[in-house]
Parts: C-alpha cells; structure tokens; sequence
C-alpha cells in the first residue's frame, strides 16, 4: 500500500523538518474522533495528557478486533477496530455528555508529483491514487465536510475530510483495494459547452461497469448518467475500450466522470477553455529564434553563413541571420519556416479574436501595437527574405547534421563546419545534393518555391495596412518565388552530411497550388490542384519522414474559398475522399485513431484536424466531427498514455515534463507552447539509432506492441519539440478558440454579441445628417442607458454638432470612425470586388480618427463600416490596423430608418420597425441576446417619420427583454489591438491576461 495513503499519518503543527508556513496545520492532525462540547470542538490528535490502554481480543487469520481506552481525568474516548480483509471498521464514542461527535480522515491530494482523484457519493467518500482506491464509508444520514485549507507532511499534501454525527458515538469504516487497471482518458484543456465531449474507458482486462457519471468537481452532485455502450475492443496496451460520450453537459463548470471504481482527472466545460492558448504556443517559437533571442536575451549564429551549391564561388559569405531553430538541433529549413509563417498568418486572418499584444517586435516585453502573431510570423518572413534575396535565387536550408554534435544552449559556438562560427546555406539547385553516404531525391526547386510564394502572397495581404511597402516588397517575392517553382518543377529535398535522416519530400504541386492560388490565380492553382487531388498518406499506415509535407492540401482550401460550381465541388469531394479514407479505418477503435505513428505523428494529428476543420467550414458536413474533435482530445490527453503532447498545457495538467530539448534538459528552462513529435510504431522506435532512456519509464504500462512514446530526454523520437509543428498548432487553437465563441461573425465583422447574454447594444451612425443627436442623448440621459456613436469625419467636423458630440462623450457614451467621406468599399452586387485600396481605405481612417480625437474620443476599439457595408478584405485590413469591425444584427430592420416615401416600396415606417425588432424577439433563438440594433442619428428631411423619436418609448421596451450596454471588449469578448504607431491611435485602455491558460487560471 502506498506510504500517502496509509492509517498512521500523524501531521504536526511544528514539524522539525522543513516546510512552507502555508502548508502546516493549525493543530496537530491524525485519523481519530473528536467531539463538541459547548461551541468548541475538541479532539484526540490536538488534545494531550490521556493514558491509553488497548485490548486484543480477537486474533485470526480472518479479523483482528482491539480496543483502545483512552483516559484523562473523569473523561474518556474509547475507540473499537475491526480488522478484516478488505476494510477497517472504526468505533468511536466519548464517555460524556457531548452535543455531536466527529471522525477527521486526511485525504491525499498531491504527493508532490501525482494528483489524486477524489470522489463523493453518499455515504462514500474517497481518493483514487496510483491504481488504489482509498474510501471512507459512513452512515448517509451522517453530515461531512471536505476542508477547503491543505496541509502536509513528509508524504504529501491533504485536505481533511470532516464526518459528523449527533450524540456520543460514531461509525465508520476504511476501505482500501488496488482497482483493476482501468483509466479515463479525457481532453485536459476542457471542452466547450456546445462542442462535441468524450472521453475514453481503457482497461488492461474486461470493463465490468454498465454505466458513467459525470459529476460535478465542487457540489459532487452528478449532472449526467449514461450506459458505457459497446466495447471497441482491444487498442495499444488495453483489451477493452469504451467511448464516452456526454455532449449534454454544457454547464461552465469543473467535472470528473466515473465509471465504476474508475475516476477521471479534472476538467473544465466553459466558452473560454481554449482562451490564450494559442498565444501560448507562440511562447515556444519566440525561444526558438536564431539572431536576437528574447528568452535568452542574448543573440546567437549571427556569423551565418556560407554559401554551398550557389551560383557563386562555394563558401562565399551571405548574410541569413534570423528565422527559427527547426526543433533542438539548430537546423533551419525553408520549407518548415515557410509552411510555419502561412499558419500563422492564416491564424490571424481567420481567427483575430484569439490573439493579444504583450511583446515587441524583438520578442521582449511591452506591446509594440501588433499583435503577438503577427510580429513572430514576420520574423520568419525577414528570414524568407533573405534566403530569396535575388529573383533566380533560393536557398533551402541552413546547416546540416553535423550540428548535431551535442547538446548546448545556442550561442555562437557551432564551429562544426570548419569556417568558424558560419554555417552551411545549401542553394535549390533542383538537382540531387548530399545525404549522408549518399545523394538526395531532388529533382526540381517547386516544392520549396511554392511555400516561399504563399508565406509572401498572404503576408502582402495581412501585413498591407501595417506597413505597405514591406507587404509590396512581399507581393514581389512572391512572384518571382512562383516563376522559380514553374521554372523548375518537382521536389526539393534537405541536405545531411553524416547520418540518412533529411526531410524526404516527394511532393510539389500541392505547393504550387497554394502559391498560385495565394497569388489569385485560380487556373493555374486548379491546374495543380488535379495533379494530387488528395494527399497520399491519408488512409494509410506508414510514410516517410515528412514525405507528403505540409501533411495536407492546404493550396485545396484557399482554393475552394475563391472557387465556385464544379471546380469547388471537385476539391470538397477530394477533401472528403481523403478524411474518409482515414475515417473507414479509425471508427473501428475507441480513440479514433488511424493517423500512421511515424515520426512526428503529432504533426499529422493536428493538420489532419484542420483539414477536417476545413472541410466542415467550407461543406457544412458534420460527418467527420468526431474524428475531428478525437484528434484534438488525442494531443491534449486523450490517448493511451493520459499526456497533454503540449509542454506546459494546460498548466495543472500532465504535459511533457523532460523533453529532448537543451533549454530543459542543460538549465532546466521552461520550452512553454512546444508540440513534441508524439508516438512512433514501436517497430520504427526498435530500430532507430543513438536512442538510451535516462530514466525508470513513466508511461511503461502503456507502451505496447502498437506505439511507444516516452517523456525522456533520451527519446529524440517521440518527445522532441518542433517548431513547424507548433506553428499548426497555433492555429488549431485558434480555430477551438473561435469555435468555443458566442458571438456570431459574418465576413470577418461581428454581427451579434454573446447569444448566451442578455445583453442589447444600441449603435447609432451618423454622416451628413445628423439633427437627431439632441434628441437621442436626452432620452439616452433619461433612461439612464448608455450608446454606441459612429461617425465620419465630416460629422467630427461639423461646428453645428460638435457640442453635441462632446456632450454624449461626456456622458459616457462610446465614440468610434464611421470612416471620413462615407466611402463605398465593395460592390453591392458583387461583394467580394472591393472597391478601394488599401492605401486610400487607410488615409481615409485615419483621416477621421484625426476629426474625432479633435473631441476628445478614447480611442477606438469598433469601426461601423460605411453604408454598413463591406468584405473580407475591409475587414482584414481593418483588423490589421487595430479595429474591429461591427455591424447591425441581420433579421433587426431598424437600420431601414433612413428610408423616405419617396422611395417607394423600399420605404419602411417607423411602426413597421418596431414591429419587426418585436417579432424578432419572440420568435428568434435566444431573442434579442447579443443584438446589435443600429439606428441613424440623422435622415434625409423627406423622411418625417423618424426613429429616432420613439428611441424613450423603444428603450422601454428592451430593458424588459434584456440589458442595454454599449459597445466594449468586455461586451464583445474581443481582444483589442492597436496595430499602427501613429498619433491618431492611441494605446489600449485595458491589459490582456497574461500566463499559462491552464485550468487554474481559467476557473
């Protein structure tokens, strides 16, 4: 029996070893009785001075039975034990008249490495440690409680568990069995209310249990009980595996689930379990820059480097200082790098919301007014730049395996190379180069210069209202990057010196189907996108290493977002084909599971859930959610060996703890955000070379025939961060993070606030009318409710409004750009036709930030588009410069209010109006939560009937259905960003919350 768990467990308030005052008990603490007399309660482990005297008086192999008197004065406590095989039974009883009695157990929590796992019924109550579980068994009418407070001794921490009972007796009983091996597998960084939720049953021999709970962490109350369902059979080490499924809990809450004697870990349901964790992850990435690195705050291979297989003389200097360390080796790839800057980029432009602003261009602290993203995707794109730096020139990779020659903190001490601290920059030829003892596969540059051209084409369009020439100079890289790759198709695979292992790529024309489809030319992407309709490893079991990279078609989902008719449907088709090969062979075991372990597995898991992702989002097809969501629960624990793949995430979870990686294992540094390789076949693992264990195997009780995977510096296999690995994950979290959201976005602008909320905004817009404004701000002031204004710049600007202007400022009404000359920025009938540059929609801002700033505004957190119409790329822009973009609900018909009879039947009366926003209410889910309810602050005069007279009688109205807020990142639940370092732009009012979004921090 473990030592933690045992009977005789004495804590004393002052211990003569050494412990934090924060964990000493008040009193000296043990497993005994205590009792109240008057108001205070008393008992045998605080209290001293008593003579004992014990009695045996049974003795068989069976049962042991004592008693033990203890005396003090008149007063007594006697105490009788019975000893059987399975549990011990206590009575206790005070020899005095005393109003209640009690019996104290500690309950482990924590040994310091292993959590328990405590479980509360009725009348049981107990901790499950190490395959062990230890419960305390009393009468159900008896009342507990669980102290909130821990202490410790040399064994661990506890938490006591206090059972009372009236009067001078009280019974109870000690249970201790080793459970049959058996576990519950579950997504350790929680589960949103309205996602998909399962965990997995695994046992080493037949599950017995017919039923699960789910049961509430604090109340311990069980919110939802179902039958396990069928058995998938054998997976790995386990001969019996159960899917549990429990989508109905959607209560934000921290829960366990149950299954017998089998209890899970902790977690937590909630809209923000995933919040931060993909700024999270850029924590890794920032630790891997080359150059000037920000953990470190010191630089490193700024020699680098030399040229090799140029057309210049061989060792010819060439600067190519930056980019990122590949994975603990201190290679750097283009192909890595570039599929790294793409995801990150795509992050960002799909998914803004999930992203802060806490570092600096260079990696350290302050926020530079970029967003954290953005400013570590352009440090790869600076390296890009220089490895394309002339229009026939691309090099694919700095360095080789001879960096490999041990472990150390990068510095400026690779001298590996024979040309003091340079590095080696291998050329694309297109032509075969070194591998070992051997030649590459190369035979052409497309598959390199088909990344470099999408990492340039999208950073042009992300990084345009930033900073333009920089986003022009990309837009050139990436044509001449194109030209290359078309120049000189095929694959171009990396170079090593001393051992066989390179980066084997054997396909491109998914690569030039990215680049051209980036660049918006959809011909020439669908072209390409017919040479391989679905990536080749898909559906099945090996490849190798990075032989089908980036893991994914992702040329097929830029392409499908500007495609239309049987082309589109061509590529949703071949994304189908491709998950489903995948799904045929998955559904057949409880995980989910067919992605090959081959090296660096996790890698594929997460873009396999994107592609999935993708699918869903462009299709509508639910089909392969499961699937999706299995590969999501996999790298965050749910798998065979109950790991988060994730160091450091979530926080208190079980996450890599002795990664193969010199920052950890050299100074003990933290490699936060880091994706490791994940499991490999155990057939590949048997055969690799220079793998030795440095310590007793955590996980050996799950390794098995199937897959291995080690959480041991030794294991360069399995447990070694990757860079481009990481970057993916980013944006899978991001993806969980916008997923988990309440709001509702519609061509990148919010549309509607949190459904879940009764909460109601009121905007109102203004232009060249604006006589409304008066008499709006009195009943504003009236109803004691607060606005949301948006105006031109010409409206700032006019003398005969700006008293007004100022005086909603003053009462604390919101203030935001409604752009300065009310420009049109898409076609009306062609939306996606934009109809202004990037340029003039930036001077024109800024242009009325200027006016409103006049007036004494905040600064902007919400722009309300002009004529409340606008794209994608309006709203990408505006992201870009720090402004998030909102509109009126769609369904709400107030914004019709500045129709005039003259315009016939498009003409809607004030009743009309408010008749709709009223039918909207009753009949639409979740009523007017969320609702954004624009109203014009000014008509033409041929409209007499005007809105904004009822606004009183219409505020009314509403705060019977809900509460009237203004606009807010709190009311949003957005992120604010200031992305330019203009004037008119001044800092954010409120910090973003920083720190490991692990499940403390969230709860």
């Amino acid at each position: 029996m473990p030592v933690e768990l045992g009977l005789g467990m004495p804590f004393s308030a002052h211990p003569n070893y050494r412990m934090a005052d924060s964990l000493r008990p008040r009193e000296p603490v043990a497993i005994g009785p205590g009792w109240k007399s008057g108001s205070v309660w008393r008992s045998l482990a605080a209290d001293s001075g008593y003579s004992h005297h014990t009695t045996i008086d049974r003795l068989s192999p069976d049962t042991i039975g004592l008693s033990v008197e203890y005396k003090r004065g008149g007063f007594g406590v006697s105490q009788r034990y019975t000893l059987t095989g399975d549990e011990l039974a206590i009575l206790s009883s005070v020899d005095a008249a005393v109003d209640s009695t009690c019996f104290v157990v500690p309950l482990l929590v924590s040994d310091g490495t292993t959590k328990s796992n405590c479980h509360v019924s009725e009348g049981d109550i107990g901790v499950r440690y190490l395959g062990y579980n230890y419960s305390v068994l009393f009468d159900k009418r008896m009342s507990y409680e669980i102290s909130p407070a821990v202490f410790a001794n040399r064994n661990g921490i506890y938490k006591n568990l206090i059972i009372r009972s009236k009067g001078n007796r009280i019974d109870v009983r000690l249970k201790l069995h080793q459970e049959p091996p058996a576990w519950i597998r579950i997504n350790q960084l929680g589960y949103a209310p309205d996602g998909l939720k399962t965990a997995v049953l695994a046992a080493k021999d037949a599950i017995g249990a017919k039923e699960f709970e789910v049961i509430d962490a604090n109340s311990h109350q069980t919110v939802y009980k179902a039958a396990l369902g069928r058995s998938f059979g054998s997976y790995g080490p386990f001969a019996d595996t159960r899917r549990l499924d429990f989508p109905a809990v959607r209560r934000p809450g921290r829960y366990f689930i149950r299954a017998g004697t089998v209890v899970s870990a902790e977690f937590l349901i909630g809209p923000g379990v995933y919040d931060g964790a993909a700024d999270f992850c850029l924590r890794y990435l920032r630790q891997q820059r080359s150059g000037f690195n920000p953990f470190l705050k010191d630089s490193c291979h700024t020699h680098d480097g030399y040229t090799l297989y140029a057309p210049v003389k061989d060792s010819t200097h060439i600067d190519v200082v930056g980019g990122w360390h590949d994975a603990s080796d201190y290679l750097q790839y283009s192909t890595t790098t570039a599929n790294a800057v793409f995801h990150l980029l795509a992050a960002w432009r799909d998914f803004p919301g999930a992203f802060g602003d806490q570092k600096q261009a260079n990696g350290l602290d302050g926020a530079n007014k970029i967003p954290d993203v953005l400013d570590e995707a352009k440090w790869g794109l600076d390296w890009l730049l220089k490895m394309h730096p002339k229009p026939d020139w691309l090099f694919n990779q700095l360095g080789d395996d001879r960096d490999h020659r041990g472990m150390r903190i990068p510095k400026e001490d690779t001298n590996y190379y024979g040309r003091g601290l340079e590095r080696p920059v291998y050329f694309c030829t297109g032509q075969p180069q070194v591998r070992g003892r051997f030649m590459n596969q190369t035979t052409g540059v497309a598959s390199t210069a088909g990344k470099f051209a999408a990492a340039f084409a999208l950073g042009n369009k992300e990084l345009a209202a930033v900073d333009s020439a920089y986003a022009r100079r990309l837009g050139e890289k990436a044509r001449t990057a194109l030209q290359l790759g078309l120049d000189k198709p095929g694959v171009c695979q990396t170079a090593s010196v001393l051992s066989p292992y390179i980066y084997a790529e054997d396909n491109w024309t998914d690569d030039m189907e990215l680049a051209a489809a980036a660049l918006n030319q959809p011909d020439k992407a669908w072209d390409y996108a017919r040479q391989e309709k679905i990536t080749p490893w898909l559906g099945g079991d090996t490849a190798r290493h990075y032989q089908w990279y980036p893991f994914i078609n992702v040329g097929h989902y830029e392409l499908a977002k500007i495609m239309k008719g049987v082309r589109r449907d061509s590529i949703l088709a071949w994304y189908r084909e491709g998950i489903d090969r995948v799904w045929q062979k998955a559904k057949t075991n409880a995980f989910y599971r067919h992605i090959p372990f081959i090296w660096c597995s996790n890698n594929l898991t997460v873009s396999f859930a994107i592609q999935c992702y993708w699918y869903r989002q462009l299709s509508g097809d639910r089909t392969y959610r499961p699937m999706e969501q299995a590969c999501f629960d996999w790298i965050f624990g749910c798998n065979p060996w109950g790991t988060s793949m994730v160091y450091g995430l979530p926080s208190d979870g079980d996450t890599p703890s002795d990664p193969h990686s010199a920052f950890t294992h050299l100074k003990n540094y933290p490699i936060d955000g880091g994706l490791v390789d994940g499991p490999v076949y155990t057939s590949i693992y048997d055969h690799l070379i220079g793998i030795r264990l440095t310590h007793e195997d955590a996980y050996k009780e799950f390794q098995s025939g199937l897959a291995v995977y080690h959480d041991d510096y030794g294991d360069y296999s399995t447990n070694e961060p990757t860079m481009d690995g990481t970057a993916s994950l980013v944006y899978l979290l991001a993806a969980q993070q916008a997923q988990a959201d309440k709001r509702t976005v519609s061509h990148g602008a919010i549309v509607r606030g949190d459904s879940s909320r009764k909460n109601v905004a009121l905007v109102f817009t203004a232009d060249e009318f604006g006589e409304g404004l008066t008499t709006i701000a009195k009943a504003l002031g009236k109803q004691k409710v607060k606005g949301s204004f948006f105006f031109t710049g010409r409206l700032y600007r006019n003398p005969a409004v700006k008293r007004v202007i100022r005086q909603l400022h003053d009462q604390g009404n919101y203030l935001g750009p409604h752009s300065d000359q009310h420009l049109l920025y898409a076609d009306w009938t062609k939306r996606d036709s934009t109809l202004v540059s990037a340029d003039s929609f930036r001077t024109d801002l800024q242009k009325s930030l200027s006016a409103m700033h006049t007036l004494g505004p905040d600064a902007p957190h919400y722009f309300i588009p002009p004529y409340e119409w606008w794209n994608d790329t309006v709203a990408a822009w505006s992201r870009s410069m720090g402004w998030q973009l909102v509109n009126f609900t769609p369904g709400i018909r107030t914004n019709a209010d500045y129709t005039y009879p003259e315009m016939g039947r498009a003409y809607l009366p004030s009743d009309a109006i408010i008749k709709s926003v009223q039918q909207y209410e009753a009949t639409r889910k979740g009523g007017l939560n969320g609702a954004i309810i624009l109203i014009h602050a000014g008509t033409d005069p041929r409209r007499k009937d005007k809105l904004y007279d009822r606004l009183d009688e219409t505020i009314r109205w509403l705060k019977k259905k809900a509460t009237i807020v203004s606009l807010s990142p709190t009311c949003l639940h957005l992120k604010i960003l200031y992305l330019t370092h203009e004037k008119a732009c001044p800092p954010p009012h409120s910090s973003i919350r920083r720190g490991r979004p692990g499940h403390c921090a969230k709860a």
